[in-house]
């Protein structure tokens, strides 16, 4: 049986990886198995090139690098840990996926979305199953951020006018793909998200 691709999307200090994490637990009681995974990363080598991307200073790399990068980063993450999963008929649940590359390079760093679909195309060529954009607020997922205190903190550097944009982008793209994008308000009480988001994964 064909396993299942669940991401979630939306901007930094939106909820992902606590939310991923619950979900995870859920499909676990349900008997399933279940992959919780991240991009960038996921695999060793793309783990590697995920501290090039996040970590350091905003201008070290262009958008154009940046689509490179992460395309490089999830070919490694398809062919060592996904696409393995999913041919045993697990359901992978990742932290962001290309529709992050699609928001973040080909339409706020950069109008590069030609060049980062192409390169989905040749490259990758998997769409989710179901993806979860959490929105928020920027100005309160910037809170959480600081109070965070991480040191992958190089997208948030680029202030909070870019944070907004971002959620204009991840909000566009939920109406650029209606078939499998639900968008999720995530200012609320956590287990109320998770809640929501577990009748979104469980729905046929």
């Amino acid at each position: 049986m064909a396993g299942r691709l669940i991401t979630f999307e939306g901007i930094d200090g939106s909820g992902k990886s606590t939310q991923l994490r619950a979900l995870g637990a859920h499909m676990r009681e349900r008997g399933l198995e279940v992959v919780e995974t991240r991009e960038p990363g996921g695999a060793p080598g793309a783990e590697t090139i995920r501290r090039l991307l996040v970590e350091g200073e905003p201008g070290r790399w262009s958008p154009e690098t940046e689509v490179l990068l992460f395309t490089a980063a999830r070919r490694d993450h398809l062919e060592r840990t996904i696409t393995p999963a999913l041919d045993r008929g697990a359901t992978v649940i990742c932290d962001r996926f290309a529709d992050s590359t699609r928001v973040y390079q080909g339409a706020v760093r950069g109008d590069l979305r030609a060049m980062v679909d192409a390169l989905h195309r040749i490259a990758i060529g998997l769409e989710p199953d179901l993806t979860l954009i959490l929105d928020i607020d920027p100005e309160v997922a910037r809170r959480r951020g600081a109070e965070r205190g991480s040191v992958e903190d190089r997208f948030e550097r680029f202030g909070a006018e870019f944070q907004h944009r971002l959620r204009d982008g991840f909000l566009a793209l939920a109406r650029e793909f209606p078939e499998r994008c639900r968008i999720v308000p995530a200012d609320g009480p956590p287990e109320a998200v998770a809640e929501r988001i577990r009748s979104l994964a469980d729905a046929p």
